[in-house]
């Protein structure tokens, strides 16, 4: 299982009102919400390791 950790987060009240409303359309808590959309933005940028650990950055 992956290990989480906590942190505070500095967010303004129109983001977060968005955010949620966001994650109540999608069936989803704010944190798992706020995960989604960070994790997709990794993604796409390339930026998120490979299940086997392997960065796709390192790909020839």
């Amino acid at each position: 299982m992956t290990e989480r950790k906590a942190f505070q987060l500095r967010i303004s009240a129109e983001i977060l009102a968005a955010t949620q409303r966001w994650a109540d359309d999608e069936l989803r808590s704010l944190n798992a919400q706020i995960e989604y959309v960070l994790r997709d933005a990794l993604r796409k940028a390339g930026r998120l390791q490979k299940p086997d650990g392997q960065n796709p950055e390192d790909e020839p």
